[in-house]
């Protein structure tokens, strides 16, 4: 069911907290476009597509003919663009889109609040988000816990969550280790494939390496994380990190980390790659990927591309908003904390 007056209530003191503890740790709030001429490439995710037909005629210097624009499902691209302009601490709270996402923990349209920190690093801002997340337990509940989450989270117990930094840090090949048994850095495709399956994890038929560590994450580690307080996942491999920097010491892994609370994953983030080379490769494997899945291929932001040659070292991170409200409130679905979500606006969506 939608959110009622007292999750409304809830929602902005949220957000109010946000603010001000963004604020006070020195962050400038921006604003970036929703509708945006060039989509991101993340494989997996399909933008809501529309348009801009200006008036006619058209003053000199106007834009002339239609333009297909796209809804941004993150304003990761813009607010870089900004670093590279002399913007240092930066944060925004958007409105997101990314179409077919509908579940417990999805929907269509949410809130995303995305900071940065130039100079900076994955280390910065995962020690700022842990302070806000402690902050805006505070701020609605009175002490930095989170209330139980029975039945979320593979062996939760319904305990509620101590949220006072620090938080607890992991690495992939730790977590796996501990959670499904093995470390799947060192396995090519196939023996990944039989070590998912020694833990009941059935990957299809010619599944390749990061479709298998996306769903023993998904199956066997996620449920496991963050039971009793937060746990920030660390050292991701490469392959899943297309905007992150790589580690010096280990390139198989790369300074992207997210953020669990009782098995829900609250936020993405990473040491930013500012090499304009090796995005562009990053990219076009991402391009390669998309036309291997059967997805639309959609053009390389070039402004993005060129603004990362004048980024300063910087870390980043996206939190999903709706999903932090859940975790202070208890809520068992999305929808509980949305006061027009896509389960009842648009009656056909599928629910899973």
């Amino acid at each position: 069911m939608s959110a009622d007056l007292s999750m409304a209530r809830s929602r902005a003191a949220l957000l109010r907290a946000l603010r001000e503890g963004l604020d006070a740790r020195g962050y400038l709030e921006v604003e970036t476009p929703i509708a945006v001429p060039v989509a991101g490439q993340e494989p997996h995710l399909r933008p809501f597509e529309t348009r801009f037909t200006p008036d006619s005629p058209v003053p000199p210097g106007g834009i002339s003919g239609a333009r297909r624009l796209h809804l941004h499902t993150s304003p990761e691209y813009a607010m870089k663009r900004l670093l590279s302009r002399g913007f240092g601490r930066i944060w925004q709270i958007a409105r997101v889109f990314r179409d077919g996402e509908v579940s417990g923990t999805h929907n269509p349209e949410f809130t995303l609040l995305e900071f940065y920190a130039a100079p900076g690093n994955a280390a910065t801002v995962m020690a700022d988000l842990e302070q806000l997340v402690a902050d805006a337990a505070r701020a609605l509940r009175g002490v930095p816990m989170a209330p139980p989450r029975e039945g979320h989270g593979r062996g939760a117990k319904g305990q509620p969550l101590d949220l006072a930094p620090p938080f607890e840090r992991l690495t992939c090949s730790e977590a796996f280790r501990r959670h499904a048994g093995f470390d799947p850095l060192p396995l090519d495709a196939e023996a990944f494939a039989q070590a998912a399956r020694t833990v009941g994890v059935r990957p299809s038929a010619g599944a390749s390496w990061d479709e298998i560590f996306t769903q023993v994450l998904l199956e066997r580690v996620e449920p496991a994380l963050g039971l009793s307080r937060p746990t920030y996942l660390t050292a991701y491999p490469a392959s899943q990190a297309a905007l992150a920097r790589l580690v010096p010491s280990d390139p198989r892994v790369a300074e992207r980390f997210e953020l669990y609370a009782a098995g829900l994953e609250l936020a993405n983030g990473f040491t930013e790659l500012n090499d304009t080379r090796e995005q562009r490769l990053r990219l076009e494997d991402e391009q390669r990927e998309r036309a291997r899945l059967g997805s639309e291929v959609f053009a390389l932001d070039e402004r993005f591309l060129h603004a990362l040659a004048g980024m300063p070292p910087a870390g980043g991170v996206a939190v999903g908003v709706d999903r932090l409200l859940m975790l202070l409130t208890g809520a068992k679905d999305i929808a509980d904390v949305l006061s027009f979500p896509a389960a009842e606006e648009y009656p056909h969506a599928r629910h899973t």
